[in-house]
């Protein structure tokens, strides 16, 4: 039976419930969380107990080890953080900007262009690529043009396909992108992103450590402040598969805590925790 109060307080989390929860997230998705994180993980599980009518942790853990596919979507999408905001790391829209046009250049203009969004929670960093896309190339150099964006989490992408945002979060947005890709804001204060945007973006559910299946290489892949999550060799094989799927020549961008130092061998720095694949 549930606790009749129904209080957070109530739900303890033991140290071997805690590993258990923390082994499982581990084999299934990667995610490292050491024993400092036992607080934030307790808070964050608790709503799953509760609707489940769950006792304690003890029966949850029960659960998951009976039936992990079950539950594995439940617990993602309360561990993981989703803290995110259009343009974050302007610097890296600039070079991204810049490699665009570098590519246009080429006889034959751009061709076909795939850029990825790994982790890409809400979906700000994938809108801001797309515009990014459409301030540096015309229609036609944008012809064969898609932006694949991807994330773990159920409830974050449900949101970002949605493409509605509250309008303080366009104000970090240049003045021009906020004229030409932002709809006026409704009764409700919030805004909604261009069609035109969204629809050079597919929004699809991914698992990292599972098998990709894409088809052909990419040009651009955005995978920021999602490595932190994992420990060195899963980082390793992670990037290490970033740089098979990467046209040579084609550009890494990481998070502002992230460095490649120590990872991988495959890439020359060629901005702030930006890097193109090497040959």
């Amino acid at each position: 039976m549930a606790h009749p109060h129904g209080t957070d307080e109530l739900y303890a989390l033991g140290l071997k419930e805690f590993r258990f929860l923390s082994a499982f997230l581990s084999a299934h998705t990667g995610i490292v969380l050491p024993d400092s994180k036992r607080e934030m993980v307790r808070g964050r599980m608790v709503k799953r107990l509760r609707a489940l009518g769950l006792d304690d942790f003890k029966d949850y853990c029960a659960l998951l080890d009976a039936d992990p596919d079950a539950e594995l979507e439940h617990v993602v999408n309360a561990i993981t953080t989703n803290i995110t905001q259009f343009f974050r790391e302007p610097h890296h829209f600039t070079l991204l900007a810049a490699d665009l046009k570098r590519l246009a250049a080429r006889p034959g203009g751009p061709g076909r262009l795939r850029l990825w969004s790994a982790g890409c929670s809400t979906g700000e960093e994938p809108y801001s690529m797309a515009m990014t896309l459409m301030d540096s190339l015309s229609p036609a150099q944008r012809r064969d043009a898609l932006i694949l964006a991807t994330d773990i989490d159920t409830s974050v992408l449900e949101r970002a396909a949605r493409g509605r945002y509250p309008a303080k979060a366009a104000e970090r947005l240049p003045a021009g992108y906020r004229r030409r890709f932002i709809g006026a804001e409704d009764e409700d204060g919030r805004i909604e992103i261009a069609e035109e945007v969204r629809a050079a973006i597919r929004f699809r559910r991914l698992n990292l450590l599972d098998s990709w299946p894409m088809k052909g290489l990419f040009d651009v892949i955005f995978c920021r402040n999602v490595a932190i999550y994992f420990d060195k060799p899963t980082q390793r094989a992670l990037v290490d598969r970033y740089a098979n799927s990467l046209k040579p020549g084609g550009l890494l961008f990481l998070g502002h805590a992230e460095s490649l130092i120590g990872v991988s061998e495959r890439f020359d720095v060629v901005g702030k925790t930006a890097y193109r694949r090497l040959p």
